[in-house]
This record gives structure tokens, sequence and C-alpha cells, in this order.
């Protein structure tokens, strides 16, 4: 991001600002996961390169999620609906956790594996400070919007029947599972508070179009890093077998072009992605494992 980024808003809305359906709770769960056996090994489905792929995913997290409660909460004081300020409490609660919980299995991992944790996200932190510092408060919420985006489409794909995680070691699966879940919960948060602040559309489209590229050069770094360290980083059929694993007809990023892609029409929000039935299949799966 730079500060070429343009900065038209409009006028702040004084009416109802959520748009989250009612039926959905924004609850922060205080969970705890005991997966420093399973980050000892390749833990999702066996595969050297998914692993690496979400494990450099993972280091991201705490970094990234401190930004976006940031960003957040630099408005609280703007927002006049009640609603969306419960909502604007609940996400940096669910978002808190989130950072706790990755920052502890980054360190894990990085123990277990011998990588350089500072290395690994040195880069990222420094952009986003970089971020904070030098673009306007209404830039840093479009960039969480962005990302958000980017998670909630993750997430649909990570709790749908046929989920990638269906085949992880079974800790791994539940953190990337309650994790999906309350981010799909709070998808449109960051996104309700940028409208009711005066955020645009082409402000959001203009941030989108940069963080794509900026996520994926930072998710690259971090998976050629660990595939270096751990020796595989010139393994041809891995590569092959990891790709289409990812982009395959039946990989873990499979589907999730169109909905990305759906970000940039006019007029688009979140929860026209009605994904409130995977909440619910979720939620009754979790509710019989933490019986």
């Amino acid at each position: 991001m730079d500060a070429s980024i343009p900065e038209t808003v409009g006028a702040t809305s004084t009416t109802k600002q959520a748009s989250t359906p009612s039926g959905v709770e924004i609850k922060p769960r205080n969970r705890s996961h005991d997966i420093a056996a399973a980050l000892q090994q390749d833990w999702l489905d066996d595969n050297a390169f998914l692993t690496a792929v979400f494990n450099g995913m993972s280091i991201t997290f705490p970094a990234g999620e401190k930004f976006f409660i940031d960003s957040v909460r630099h408005y609280r004081q703007d927002i006049t609906d009640p609603v969306l300020q419960e909502h604007v409490r609940g996400f940096c609660g669910q978002e808190g956790f989130h950072r706790r919980e990755h920052q502890i299995y980054n360190e894990t991992l990085c123990a277990a594996r011998g990588y350089d944790l500072q290395k690994l996200e040195g880069k990222l932190t420094r952009r986003l400070a970089w971020a904070q510092k030098n673009l306007s408060p209404i830039q840093n919420l479009a960039i969480t919007v962005a990302i958000e985006h980017f998670t909630a489409v993750l997430s649909e794909l990570l709790l749908s029947s046929d989920s990638v995680m269906d085949k992880a070691h079974s800790s791994m699966r539940e953190l990337w599972r309650w994790h999906a879940a309350e981010e799909m919960e709070h998808k449109s948060v960051a996104f309700d508070v940028f409208l009711a602040v005066g955020g645009t559309e082409k402000l959001r489209i203009f941030v989108m179009r940069r963080a794509t590229f900026l996520i994926a050069l930072e998710l690259t770094r971090a998976l050629i890093y660990i595939l270096r360290k751990d020796g595989k980083l010139f393994n041809l059929k891995l590569w092959f077998k990891g790709l289409a694993g990812l982009f395959g007809k039946q990989g873990a990023f499979s589907g999730g072009l169109q909905p990305y892609k759906e970000f940039y029409t006019e007029g688009f929000h979140p929860w026209q992605q009605d994904t409130r039935h995977l909440l619910t299949e979720w939620a009754s799966e979790d509710a019989i494992e933490f019986a």
C-alpha cells in the first residue's frame, strides 16, 4: 500500500449501520488448542506442500489481526448504531483470541521445525507498521475490509462439506474450523464500519487490487522459506501435487475465485454471500465436541 491510495469519502450515516443477520451471533470463544504434536509433522493430508501453505498463512495472522483490530477500533466513537457497536466489540474479541492462538501456533511451529519466526513475519510486520504510520485511518480500514473478504472466502471453503480440513490432524482441523467460523460470523463488521464512516466503493476496490498482490506475495514468500528449510524447495513432484491440491478440481481453494471476484461488483456486501447454513452445521458439530 502507499499514500497514493484515493481517499474519497461520502457522508457518515446516522441510521442503522449493522448488517449482520439477526440470527448470527458474533461470539468470542476463548479456546486453546493442543497442537504441538501435530505441528511436528505434515499435519494436512500428510502433504508437505499443503501443510506449508497453511503454516505460512498462520504466520501472517498475529500481525494482521492486530492491524485489523486497530483499524476498526479507531472509528468506535463514530459508530452511532448500538448494534454495530456491539458487533465491533465481538469482532475485536474474536480477533484477539485468534491472534493469541496463532502466536502460540507460530512459536510452537518454529521451535519444532527450526524456522526463524522473526525472519518469517518481519517483512509483514514492517509493512503494516508503515501503513499505520503513513496511510490515513480510512485507508487502513479499507485494507482490513479487503483482507477480511479473503478470510471470509477461505472460511467458506474450510467449513464446507468437502473441506480440505477433513484430511487434517484432528487438533488442527478443530483450530482452523473454529477460526473460520468466527471469521464468518464477523465477516461484515469491518465492512459495515467502513460504510458507516464514509468509505467508498472506489477506495475499497482500489485497495483490494493492491491487497491481492501483497497477500499473494507474502504467502509465496512464507511458502518458499518453509520448503527451503524443510529441504523440499526443488522437489518438482511435490510442487505439482501441491498446486493441484490447492487449485485443482478438488483442491483446497477450488470454488474460491467466484466469491472473491464478487467483491469488485457495484453494491457488493459480504452477506450477499449467505453462508449461515455453514455456521449452523459447524455449531452443531462444535456443540458435540465441546459438550
